[in-house]
């Protein structure tokens, strides 16, 4: 086995980590503690470390002359020093932030949109199967439910309450992808545990 000197302390970690939510003794809550607060630390420098190479490769694409780069370095520098001297929980800063953000993320979702449509479309092409036309028949039946367009024109009694159910399937479509990536994570977290993955070796 490759460096078990690291897989040593990365299982004991894990597993007083682990004990600290079944086991409430002091002792063993303490050392929780104390490791949690450690990640917390490294995970803060690690932070500080790709904000500094974002700005490296950044600054040497603004030296060959990208628009792109200028405007995301001036950008995390007024929000840098605008966060400074206002701090992140004044209500200024965060209204400016949000009102940036916002449209930003609706631009994003839009982009989604049609990408999710080209996509459907390009798969009908391909494949001509039931499957490419169950994507695309679905993917346009969800947009005009989000759109709120049917009803705004559709006046059909019990329309809402279709519409409403029909609704809730994204949401239990995202609850499933969401249990299913905890499902990962504790897999994956149960093999580093038990030494089979070893990530931290480098």
């Amino acid at each position: 086995m490759k460096s078990p000197f690291s897989t040593a302390i990365a299982i004991t970690i894990g597993v007083m980590i682990l004990l600290g939510y079944f086991i409430p003794t002091p002792l063993i809550q303490n050392i929780r503690r104390y490791l949690i607060e450690w990640a917390i630390i490294l995970g803060g420098i690690a932070t500080l470390v790709g904000i500094l190479n974002m700005i490296r490769v950044h600054w040497r694409k603004v030296r060959s002359k990208d628009f792109y780069s200028v405007v995301v370095i001036l950008a995390f520098l007024i929000t840098l020093v605008a966060g400074i001297l206002l701090s992140p929980s004044n209500k200024q800063f965060q209204n400016v932030v949000t009102y940036i953000q916002i449209p930003v993320e609706a631009t994003l979702m839009g982009i989604l949109t049609f990408s999710l449509m080209f996509a459907a479309i390009r798969l009908f092409k391909v494949k001509k199967g039931i499957m490419g036309v169950i994507f695309l028949v679905s993917t346009l039946i969800f947009l005009l439910i989000s759109s709120s367009f049917l009803t705004s024109t559709l006046k059909i009694p019990g329309i809402e309450l279709i519409l409403s159910a029909l609704q809730t399937l994204p949401l239990a479509g995202a609850r499933g992808i969401l249990l299913g990536v905890a499902l990962g994570g504790i897999i994956a977290g149960v093999r580093v545990l038990i030494g089979v993955d070893r990530p931290y070796r480098g």
